[in-house]
This record gives structure tokens, C-alpha cells and sequence, in this order.
């Protein structure tokens, strides 16, 4: 049975985290607490000391959510959670996208995420005396984490030189591997010398546009 109180008293302790490590207040609200805790498997009766770092798609964390503190979002929000709050902790590198496989197209339904091993310790010193030090030492290590998480993210994408020498990096998977193989096989044959006026991403729409074209 859900205990009302140890769930509240779990995500206020996830929202108070997710502030005191420096993310926005639109990540500090009890949908980013949530994914907090799915994230770390932590359940109600749960404790900060031991958790799990388990491979979730959003639909999973929003399940966990639903069953472990009974907060249940409509199928159509899987996009909020995934925008407004999962991409932004891939960005503060609290977390990782697919790391079971790099490669795995953006738009890919089989998408995971996982907390990043780096944030274990700091996570599991919470509501000790530990805390304190454990954060500190975060808060000045943070910048390099984040570039840490940002490179590797560039290392996945695909280069694509377009013939003025711009280089548009797109996201893995076979769709972008397509479109480079179309302006580096037919169109370099077909249409030499034309000039690309709009290239889209999976990840990103407007990867590319010719504002002058």
C-alpha cells in the first residue's frame, strides 16, 4: 500500500536535490522529482543510501511513477517529461542517453536513459553529513561533468560537410546516415554544385537553413 507520507517526504526530498544542484525551477517541480526517483529506483520505503541506476524509456519512468507514488499522467505527456525535464538532466550530466547503445537513433522507441555514475555518491550522501562536502565538491566539478557528457554526445553525431565547408552534425541512426549518404552520392552526381536549402534532424528540425536561399 502507497504511504502517502514517506512518498510526499521522498519527492520533497528529490525536489530540494534538483535546487540545491543548481537546476532551473521549472526542474524542481514534482514531475522532475519523480523522474528523480525512477531514475534512481527509489520507491517510498526506499532509502538515499542504496540505489539502483536501472535503463528507463519514458513510458517506464512514467509507469514507476504511477505505481510507486501514485501520480499517474496522461500517454501525451511522455513528451513533456522527456522535454521538459529528462533532456534537461541530460544537460546538467545528472543523467545519460542510451548508454547500452550509443548509436541508437534519437527518435528511436526503444530510447533508455540512466543516472550517471558520477552522481551515485553525491545522491546516496543525502541526509548524511556527508552532503555538504559531497555537493561542494559537485558544484566545483560541475562545468567540466557537463563537457565532459556534452563531448561524448558530439563523438555520436554524423558529420556532414556541405561543399562551402560548413560542417552540419547530425544525430545517429540510419535516417541521418541516409541523408548523408544522398548529399555525398546522388547529389555531388546529380546535382553538382547545388545548394542545400534546408536539412532536417531527427533530433533537431532545422539542423540546417539557407536564410539567403
Amino acid at each position: 500500500m502507497l504511504n502517502d507520507d514517506r512518498a510526499a517526504k521522498m519527492v520533497a526530498d528529490a525536489s530540494n536535490i534538483l535546487m540545491q544542484i543548481g537546476l532551473p525551477t521549472k526542474q524542481q517541480n514534482e514531475r522532475s522529482a519523480l523522474t528523480l526517483l525512477a531514475l534512481l529506483d527509489l520507491k517510498p520505503d526506499g532509502s538515499w543510501a542504496k540505489l539502483g541506476r536501472p535503463l528507463l524509456g519514458i513510458t517506464p519512468m512514467m509507469s514507476f511513477f504511477a505505481v510507486h507514488y501514485g501520480k499517474k499522467y496522461a500517454p501525451n505527456s511522455r513528451e513533456t517529461v522527456r522535454r521538459f525535464t529528462v533532456h534537461q538532466f541530460l544537460q546538467a550530466a545528472i543523467a545519460v542517453e542510451n548508454p547500452d547503445r550509443p548509436e541508437r537513433p534519437t527518435n528511436s522507441g526503444k530510447t533508455v536513459y540512466q543516472i550517471a555514475e558520477e552522481m551515485v555518491p553525491l545522491f546516496q550522501s543525502y541526509g548524511t553529513a556527508e552532503w555538504s562536502n559531497r555537493l561542494k565538491e559537485y558544484m566545483s566539478n560541475r562545468q567540466s561533468l557537463k563537457k565532459k557528457y556534452a563531448r561524448r554526445r558530439r563523438m555520436r553525431k554524423i558529420p556532414l560537410r556541405l561543399d562551402s565547408g560548413l560542417v552540419v552534425s547530425l544525430s545517429a541512426g540510419s535516417h541521418n546516415a541516409l541523408v548523408v549518404k544522398i548529399f555525398r552520392e546522388f547529389a555531388s552526381r546529380f546535382v553538382p554544385g547545388g545548394i542545400p536549402l534546408y536539412i532536417g534532424d531527427t533530433a533537431e528540425k532545422f539542423a540546417y537553413v539557407d536564410s539567403d536561399g
